[in-house]
């Protein structure tokens, strides 16, 4: 019998998953994009062209004490109605467009700018008085939310203090080359090559994720982002950029500075052990991780993943538990690089001191030193 080949027997099935790379200088020593853009650049074939991005720490030390708003405007209308919003609520120090340059394979982008701002203080509306209570940051997230779900067509993509995201779609070499980003020098890179699954690609749903200083890159997915969003929600987290890796950056928000864990206990309560594995554990590591389980099930993130996460006070790489997705790490002096290849730091550091994959759930943490901030 003639064999004859179905279709299905020609498919093969591209299974990139997206691409991630990242630095620090703990010494706070100044690097310029052109570095980050390289290393991502090599893994071009993990991304698809519709998602690439970067963030960068360290970039504008001259208004380094105030919130760096990076705004994307879809239109007009939601343009002057986001400075409405702005100016009511913020005292603006400076404001301006973020510099691109015309790039081919970048047709119809929306407008982007940024704002150098402090909450005002003061106001005498109803919400006004309720804002007083809480905390800066606190105030600045409320309306981070408000105008990523209230106000059509605007989206904050940023808004950390002496850090910037710039994302968008098109291959991260692409978004480099649009935004200028050989042009900035900074302490920590993050960036990314997207290849969207079951996640439209649009110029919103890129990654970076952030809120305030955090910053979250992602390969992979979260099949826990049900839960994820719901327990969020509870706490005033507005989920609308239409990803499962959005809830990474809020849940650390929400670990990490209002609930006061180290980034150890935060990232353990992201990628916890296994009960069978707690069990075994001495009695005060048991009731440790027992406690944490408890209280932070509903943070737990399910699926295959690796996240670097940075902020303005280092740089942390995480599995999933059972590490489905790759995570390389090296040190080179004072400089800790951590990518999806090991190719890709090679790119940028020939020769490091030393290099590894850490293991599934055991996150890889790198802070600045003293007095570097």
């Amino acid at each position: 019998m003639k064999n004859k080949l179905k279709p299905t027997h020609y498919f093969q099935k591209d299974i990139s998953n997206c691409g991630l790379t990242g630095l620090i200088s703990k010494t706070g020593e100044m690097v310029e994009g052109s570095v980050i853009i390289k290393s991502i650049t090599l893994m071009h074939d993990r991304g698809n062209g519709l998602g690439g991005g970067f963030a960068a720490y360290g970039i504008y030390p001259d208004y380094k004490d105030f919130f760096a708003m990076h705004l994307m405007y879809e239109n007009q209308m939601a343009l002057q109605l986001t400075e409405e919003y702005l100016e009511e609520n913020f005292s603006i120090e400076q404001e301006e467009d973020i510099p691109t340059r015309p790039t081919p394979a970048i047709n119809n982008p929306p407008v982007f700018k940024r704002y150098f701002a402090k909450p005002k203080q003061g106001a005498q509306s109803r919400e006004a008085a309720e804002l007083k209570k809480l905390t800066e940051e606190d105030v600045v997230v409320h309306h981070i939310m408000r105008i990523n779900n209230e106000i059509e067509g605007a989206f904050v993509v940023s808004s950390g203090k002496n850090m910037g995201a710039f994302k968008g779609v098109g291959f991260p070499e692409e978004i480099a080359e649009f935004f200028r980003l050989e042009e900035y020098k900074g302490y920590i890179w993050t960036a990314h090559n997207r290849f969207p699954t079951n996640t439209p690609g649009w110029w919103g749903g890129a990654h970076p994720f952030t809120l305030l200083d955090w910053s979250i890159v992602h390969n992979g997915e979260i099949s826990s982002y049900g839960i994820n969003k719901r327990y969020l929600e509870m706490y005033g987290y507005l989920c609308t950029m239409l990803t499962d890796t959005e809830v990474v950056a809020y849940m650390l928000d929400l670990l990490i500075r209002k609930h006061g864990l180290t980034p150890e206990m935060a990232s353990l309560a992201l990628a916890a052990p296994f009960w069978d594995n707690i069990d075994r554990l001495p009695d005060d590591e048991r009731e440790l991780m027992t406690a944490i389980r408890q209280v932070y099930g509903s943070a737990l993130l399910n699926g295959p993943f690796a996240i670097l996460f940075a902020s303005n006070e280092g740089l942390v790489g995480l599995n999933d538990r059972v590490k489905l997705r790759p995570l390389i790490c090296a040190e080179k002096g004072d400089f800790v690089y951590m990518a999806s290849e090991e190719a890709a730091i090679r790119e940028i550091c020939a020769a490091p001191d030393r290099i590894w994959a850490p293991r599934g759930g055991e996150p890889v943490i790198v802070k600045l030193n003293k007095g570097v901030i």
